[in-house]
């Protein structure tokens, strides 16, 4: 470009001439800066991704308002159906070789009652026995119904089946289910909006008001819950400026009962049935369950080549989600990416929950409440707080599981 004495000149008072060019926008905005303005886009585009699935399926799903900070809850699991044998040998009252009794050692006898049978066997179950008797030193004095008892080798195992009954019998061993207290605190989660009365009077370039502002805040204050919900620790805290104690809500990271290995590198339609397999069997709870997911294992599973086995939609919403969803024998997997896993470096681990399953404990309901500042003298601002106080809860752990990419 020419030299600038060249072609632009001062006027008498104010201004600046061009002489001998044409007038073109490098020349002016060389003489002028800031003269020629750049479009602006009127609308702000609010980025809204799905980054709060754990928080959006808890708001549609079990909501419990409970009357304090610290939250109660009892879960009860199914009973386990079996039990390795340490030792089996014929027992000194059986009548001969038609109705031979026997006697197992087992690691867990309170497992078992009388009247109950249960199956054996290398390959399935190829014989079953049956419980005549508990001795008092904790022993099985069982029948044989198919099979022989004694070839039970220690560290066999046996799976307790149904109960059989003879024709005089009115009553059976009791049977009782309590369940397990655990405790969670809730946490009070806040987030203030606020702007100056002339802020707000101001002419702006675009339209941005208090009510977007609020929109904005709500989503951060969500994202921070999000994170809490997943991976917070539960725990008390005294602040010593405030003298008082602060209460931090535990994740469901740590209440998920399972906990699924993968390795992200070649992992195939194989390692993905292996997966599925963990998570709805073993008294699982529901067959439509949600995976959580972090980049590398998002990624790791859109490798997969999609077999007969396991077939892939594009997308189902439910709770307001968008998600893929993956079909296979064992249940419904649905699938979301989640940029809270990369960022709390966790981008190839995961959570599968089941909605079934999870309840959201609520002390103060979501909320939003006007501080007049300019009445109390404060400040000369319009100033909204907003206030959750809630934590959630696995109302059934082994029905969600935490994988972790390797």
């Amino acid at each position: 470009m020419e030299n600038r004495q060249n072609y632009l000149t001062d006027g008498v008072s104010n201004g600046v001439h061009v002489s001998g060019v044409p007038l073109t926008t490098e020349v002016t905005n060389q003489a002028v800066p800031g003269l020629l303005t750049n479009a602006i886009d009127k609308a702000v585009v609010k980025i809204r991704p799905m980054a709060t699935p754990i928080d959006q399926i808890s708001r549609m799903g079990h909501v419990r308002s409970v009357d304090s900070m610290d939250v109660d809850y009892y879960s009860v699991d199914t009973r386990v159906d079996s039990d390795s044998v340490i030792s089996a040998e014929i027992s000194a009252e059986s009548d001969g070789e038609e109705n031979p009794l026997y006697v197992l050692t087992v690691a867990h006898p309170s497992r078992f009652e009388p009247t109950e049978t249960f199956g054996y066997g290398a390959d399935g179950v190829d014989s079953v026995g049956y419980v005549v008797e508990k001795n008092a030193d904790g022993t099985l004095l069982c029948a044989s119904v198919k099979g022989d008892l004694s070839e039970l080798a220690s560290g066999g195992k046996i799976i307790r089946m149904g109960r059989a009954a003879t024709q005089l019998d009115v009553q059976s061993p009791q049977f009782s289910a309590l369940p397990v207290k655990n405790t969670n605190y809730c946490q009070i989660f806040k987030m203030q909006i606020e702007q100056s009365v002339v802020m707000k009077l101001s002419h702006k370039e675009i339209g941005w008001d208090f009510t977007d502002q609020q929109e904005a805040a709500i989503y951060d204050m969500r994202m921070g819950m999000e994170k809490q919900f997943l991976f917070g620790k539960k725990a008390k805290v005294y602040d010593p400026r405030k003298q008082e104690t602060v209460t931090f809500t535990g994740g469901i990271w740590d209440q998920a009962g399972k906990e699924i290995d993968v390795t992200l590198d070649g992992f195939d339609s194989k390692a993905l049935v292996d997966m599925l397999r963990q998570a709805f069997t073993d008294n699982s709870g529901s067959r439509r369950k949600v995976l959580i997911a972090g980049s590398e294992l998002i990624a790791a599973l859109n490798r997969i080549e999609h077999t007969h086995v396991i077939t892939a939609r594009d997308q189902v919403t439910a709770w307001g989600i968008d998600f893929s969803e993956l079909q296979s024998k064992f249940g419904r997997l649905y699938v979301v990416f989640s940029d809270i896993f990369d960022v709390m470096g966790m981008a190839g681990n995961g959570i599968i929950v089941d909605p079934e399953y999870i309840q959201k404990h609520v002390f103060i309901p979501f909320n939003a409440e006007r501080l007049d500042l300019r009445g109390s003298g404060q400040r000369n601002t319009e100033a909204m707080v907003l206030t959750e106080a809630s934590c959630l809860t696995l109302r059934y752990p082994e029905a969600h599981a935490r994988v972790i990419g390797s």
